[in-house]
């Protein structure tokens, strides 16, 4: 009788674990079914349903007059979709391409570890050959195919390098940072206008469903295409930028280091924006070769460092009507107040330099003539906090928050400043002399001062520098104007009129350092200044000037490192982009010998 008792416990046992087991199978099935079959029910049809995503075509760059600027051209690209792969020897495929056999397996195990149904791009910008081997060996070739994708093409002479920039396959750590708006492959921009305004030249990608077996074979549209995802073209950006003021430029500058800026003073757009050496933009088109890369890089001139807005360099005589303009405005000194310039003078036991005796002298022709010795004793008479305050005021030692990411804030001594450096009470008068010249520590940077020229040309009104006017919506056709920043310096409308009284005679009489700049019919006003340099290497030529002088149209900067004079040599290129952007034109016969006749001549002062 026990021994039946023990084995029906036995057997209830049993049933309940078996029962158990079933209600854990059947809440389970529930839960499935009815709390997760959103979830689930969407795995299941990745399975059975492939994305095949087509990229968009990126947005066009259009010049202030209309001019197609950054247009894209046709290009093909190697795919892989690591799910479909039937190859086991990949030397076939690695010398089709002329890729490393490691580089594929890498790029595969990548595609894996995102999605192993998505295809992977192998190789860019193939040639016609390779993709008709390609073509024509497709059924030992199972898993890979090419897409049609778009690279950057330049259809005018204006490069303009480092204000375009450069788009670059993106990283793996973008691709962390970006979330599904990035697959592996994809270009993004990697630096100027094409990285600034990343968002809108992108566009959205499209995404066409394919119905596949449960061996990855394709069998055709799914729904017959009416759930494709249309792909969205990238907005199209309106630049101020003159693209015949920009080819001309760089032709001017083409065997020199240095920048030219051009802005408008009306509203801060950029004209033109140079820096010397630079790249071709081209082999950033599609694939860059390392090579290339590599050279780049080594290369001591630095083609890749934007000179135009990220030097930090003494700007030389060219700062003098900050001074001007606080000793004018604080009542310090007045047209009347004169200087007797016997071409040097002493401070303390050192003896600061002129480059001529220039005589009794009043702040118009110390602008003028670049009169050193006037503006050591008006550095000393105004005192630093107000040069400071002023140079601030015209925006040094801040970026100008130009929209193309890379941007050197500058340096601008203060009281502040020499006391960290130097110790309170450890430094004297004596570093004054040297920053009433633009000497010294001061460091800007040429996007500064061609926003500084055009503020002294506009009279005060300071807008921030930009290079895109408006955004265009290609599939709304909706226009969005980039909103810009203005204010309005707190200087009388009186001592503008002396400063730009100072800055005509430096160009249009007899005495003044910036004749070269000088063009016919247009009353130039500008600034030469020549900086200073380390290591006994030649001065920094600068010029910064704006025209007409009433109602100016054209603000500009011309650096040239390392050349000498700026009335020698930055003055003349002034003058010639000055020529080309309010004629349309070049009026004058052979601009290049303009430019060297001027280069015989360096004693033209500063």
């Amino acid at each position: 009788m026990s021994e039946f008792i023990e084995s029906s416990s036995r057997k209830i046992v049993v049933f309940i674990a078996i029962g158990i087991v079933f209600a854990v199978f059947f809440l389970r099935l529930v839960q499935l079914q009815l709390l997760y079959s959103d979830v689930y029910g969407k795995k299941s049809e990745e399975n059975s349903i492939r994305q095949i995503a087509r990229d968009p075509i990126r947005g066009l760059l259009i010049d202030r007059k209309g001019k197609l600027i950054v247009d894209n051209r046709p290009s093909y690209s190697v795919t892989i979709t690591p799910a479909e792969l039937q190859i086991d020897n990949f030397g076939f495929l690695s010398k089709i391409l002329q890729l490393d056999t490691a580089f594929i397996k890498e790029k595969i195990v990548r595609g894996i570890r995102y999605n192993r149904f998505a295809p992977v791009k192998i190789k860019r910008d193939i040639d016609f050959k390779t993709l008709s081997i390609i073509e024509e060996n497709k059924e030992k070739l199972a898993g890979i195919d090419y897409q049609i994708e778009s690279k950057r093409f330049y259809p005018t002479s204006a490069k303009a390098t480092h204000l375009f920039g450069y788009t670059k396959e993106i990283s793996d750590q973008q691709l962390l940072e970006m979330g599904n708006e990035y697959r592996p492959g994809d270009n993004i921009g990697a630096s100027g206008l094409e990285a600034a305004y990343e968002r809108y030249l992108r566009g959205q990608k499209g995404y066409e469903l394919l119905t596949v077996n449960a061996l990855g074979q394709m069998l055709g549209n799914f729904n017959d295409g009416k759930n494709d995802i249309a792909v969205r073209e990238g907005s199209d950006l309106y630049l101020a930028l003159d693209s015949d003021l920009q080819a001309l430029a760089e032709s001017l500058l083409s065997d020199r280091r240095g920048a030219i800026v051009a802005i408008d003073p009306n509203d801060g757009g950029v004209l033109a924006l140079v820096s010397k050496p630079d790249y071709d933009l081209t082999s950033f088109g599609s694939v860059t070769p390392w090579d290339v890369w590599k050279a780049l890089n080594t290369d001591e001139s630095k083609p890749l460092f934007n000179r135009a807005t990220l030097t930090r360099y003494p700007p030389g005589s060219t700062f003098k009507m900050v001074l001007a303009a606080a000793a004018l405005e604080e009542g310090v000194i007045n047209t009347n107040w004169r200087v007797n310039c016997t071409g040097a003078f002493r401070f303390g036991n050192k003896v600061f330099h002129d480059l001529h005796t220039h005589g009794s002298t009043n702040v118009v022709e110390a602008i003028q003539r670049s009169c050193n010795v006037f503006f050591y004793q008006l550095m000393l008479k105004t005192g630093l906090e107000r040069w400071t305050r002023y140079g601030r005021d015209f925006g040094f030692g801040s970026p100008t928050g130009i929209d193309i990411l890379e941007e050197n804030p500058g340096l601008l001594p203060s009281d502040e400043y020499f006391d960290r450096v130097y110790g309170k009470g450890k430094w004297t008068q004596g570093y004054l002399v040297s920053l009433s010249i633009g000497q010294g520590e001061v460091g800007v940077s040429p996007i500064q001062m061609a926003n500084y020229a055009a503020t002294l040309g506009n009279k005060g009104y300071y807008h921030t520098p930009h290079a895109v006017l408006r955004i265009k919506d290609k599939d709304t056709g909706e226009i969005q104007v980039v909103p810009t920043e203005t204010r309005k310096m707190e200087i009388s409308d009186w001592v503008w009129d002396i400063l730009q009284d100072g800055m005509y005679r430096c160009v249009n009489e007899p005495g003044g350092t910036g004749q070269a700049a000088k063009v016919k019919g247009i009353a130039v006003c500008g600034k030469t200044g020549t900086a200073q340099t380390p290591h006994g290497k030649k001065d920094h030529a600068w010029f910064i000037g704006f025209a007409p002088r009433e109602n100016p149209k054209i603000a500009i900067c011309v650096l040239v490192e390392n050349a000498g004079y700026g009335g020698a040599f930055a003055a003349p290129i002034a003058g010639l982009c000055i020529e080309q952007y309010l004629y349309g034109s070049l009026i004058r016969n052979n601009p290049q010998g303009v430019v060297a006749a001027d280069e015989k001549n360096e004693d033209t002062g500063d």
